[in-house]
C-alpha cells in the first residue's frame, strides 16, 4: 500500500489528537468528580440521572409546601387556641350572670365584658396570613369572613371551601377551614318555642321555661312535643308523646303550684310552675328557631339578655341555660377544629420525614452513577499519559526521516 507523505504526517497528528483527548477527558473527569461528563458517556446512566434530577426538583417543591402548610396550620392552630381561652372566659361570665343575687348593676358589668369578648372573639375570626389572606373564609381568601351587621347580628360571607395543597405524589392536605364549620355550624339548643292550649279556651295560667335540648342524640327524630295535663281532679299529671304519638314519659307536678318542676324527657329540658287548668291542657314544644346558630350571636343574645333592664330572673335564667349549652356545643366544634389541625399537622411531619428519606436514597443512586473512581481514573490516565509520550516520540522519529539524508 502507497502512503504519501503528507498521509502519514496526518496519521500521526490524528493520533496525537486522539490521545490528548483521551488524557484531556480523564483529567476532566478527575478535576470534576463526575464520571459522565456528556451523555454520550453512557447513555443509560444519563437518562437515569436526569429522571432522579426531575424528582429531587419535585421533592424540594413538595418540601416548600410542606413549610407553607405547616406555617398555615400553625397559625390557625394558634388562632383557635386564642378563641378557645376567650369562649372559656365567656363561659364564666355566663356562669356568673345565672347567679339569681345579682342585681341589673351587676348584670350590665357582666354583659360589658362580655360585649368586649364578643369583639375579641370577632377578630380573632377575622384573622389574617402573611399573605393577607383571612383564614377562616374558604376559598375566598380576599373576603372577610365574618361581618356585624346593623342590627347586631352576625353574617358569614366566606364559601365552605377548603383550601389544599399537595404535599406529595399523590397527597394534598388541607390548609385552612372556613369559619361556617367552626363557627357558624354550631348546634343551637334553643331552637324549641312552647305553646300552651287548655281544653276550655281559656288562657293558660302555666309559667313555660324556655325548651332545651340537652341530649341532641335522644332528641333526634322526635319532631313536636306534646305535654297532655289530665282533667280536674288531675290536672297535675302529665303525659309527654312524640309526635308519632309514643310515649315518651309521664310524671305528676309538684303539690305546691308555687313550686319550679323541671321535666326532663327526649332530650329537652323543661321548668313549668303554676296550675294546670282544671279543663285540662296541653303544651306543644315545636322547633321555631335555626338548628344552627354562630358563636357569636349566642354571645350576643346573653348580653343583650343581661342589658335589658325588663328581663326578669327567668328571662335570665333561660338565656343563661341556653347561653352555657351553644357555648359548650361551639367549645366542642372548636377542639374538633384544632384535633383535625393536630392530625394534619403528624401527617406533615411524617411526610416531611418521607420525602427527606427518599431524597437521600436519591442522592445516593446519583452519586453511584455519576462520580468518579478516582483509582481506577488515574490509574487509566497514567497509562493514557505514557501511550501519549511514546506516541509522541514515535511522530518525532518518523517526521524526521529524510530521503535525501540516506542518498547523501
Amino acid at each position: 500500500m502507497r502512503i504519501s507523505t503528507l498521509q502519514a504526517f496526518n496519521n500521526g497528528v490524528a493520533g496525537l489528537q486522539r490521545n490528548y483527548a483521551s488524557v484531556t477527558r480523564t483529567q476532566e473527569q478527575i478535576s470534576t468528580g463526575n464520571r459522565i461528563l456528556t451523555p454520550a458517556d453512557d447513555p443509560v446512566a444519563s437518562v437515569r440521572l436526569l429522571q432522579l434530577d426531575q424528582q429531587q426538583s419535585v421533592l424540594g417543591q413538595y418540601n416548600s409546601n410542606l413549610t407553607a402548610a405547616k406555617n398555615s396550620l400553625t397559625q390557625e392552630e394558634v388562632t383557635l387556641n386564642s378563641v378557645n381561652t376567650v369562649l372559656q372566659r365567656v363561659r364564666e361570665l355566663a356562669v356568673q350572670a345565672g347567679n339569681g343575687a345579682l342585681d341589673p348593676q351587676d348584670r350590665k358589668s357582666i354583659a360589658a365584658e362580655l360585649g368586649e369578648r364578643e369583639d375579641e372573639l370577632l377578630s380573632l375570626m377575622n384573622t389574617r396570613n402573611a399573605r393577607g389572606e383571612y383564614l377562616f373564609s374558604g376559598f375566598q381568601g380576599k373576603t372577610q369572613p365574618f361581618v356585624r351587621t346593623a342590627d347586631g347580628e352576625y353574617r358569614y360571607d366566606g364559601d365552605e371551601g377548603q383550601r389544599k395543597l399537595q404535599i406529595a405524589s399523590s397527597l394534598s392536605i388541607p390548609i385552612s377551614d372556613n369559619g361556617k364549620s367552626i363557627f357558624q355550624g354550631v348546634t343551637n339548643a334553643g331552637r324549641l318555642s312552647a305553646a300552651a292550649t287548655t281544653g276550655d279556651g281559656s288562657a293558660s295560667t302555666l309559667a313555660i321555661s324556655a325548651p332545651l335540648i340537652t341530649d341532641e342524640v335522644a332528641f333526634a327524630g322526635l319532631g313536636d312535643i306534646r305535654i297532655e295535663f289530665a282533667a280536674s281532679p288531675n290536672e297535675r299529671n302529665y303525659t309527654v308523646t312524640d309526635a308519632q304519638g309514643n310515649t315518651l314519659g309521664t310524671g305528676s307536678l309538684d303539690d305546691d303550684p308555687q313550686a319550679e318542676n323541671k321535666l326532663v324527657f327526649g332530650g329537652v329540658t323543661l321548668f313549668i310552675d303554676g296550675n294546670p287548668s282544671a279543663s285540662g291542657e296541653t303544651i306543644v314544644l315545636s322547633q321555631t328557631g335555626d338548628q344552627k346558630q354562630g358563636i357569636l350571636d349566642t354571645i350576643g343574645n346573653l348580653r343583650k339578655a343581661l342589658e335589658n333592664p325588663a328581663s326578669s330572673n327567668t328571662d335570665i335564667r333561660d338565656a343563661v341555660a341556653v347561653g352555657l349549652t351553644n357555648l359548650d356545643h361551639g367549645m366542642v366544634s372548636v377542639d374538633a377544629a384544632r384535633g383535625n389541625i393536630g392530625a394534619r399537622l403528624n401527617v406533615i411531619e411524617t411526610t416531611t420525614t418521607d420525602n427527606e428519606d427518599v431524597a437521600l436514597v436519591n442522592k445516593a443512586v446519583q452519586a453511584e452513577l455519576r462520580e468518579l473512581d478516582y483509582p481506577e481514573a488515574l490509574s487509566r490516565l497514567s497509562m493514557q499519559s505514557v501511550v501519549l509520550q511514546a506516541a509522541q516520540q514515535s511522530y518525532v522519529k518518523i517526521s524526521g526521516l529524510s530521503l535525501f539524508n540516506v542518498m547523501r
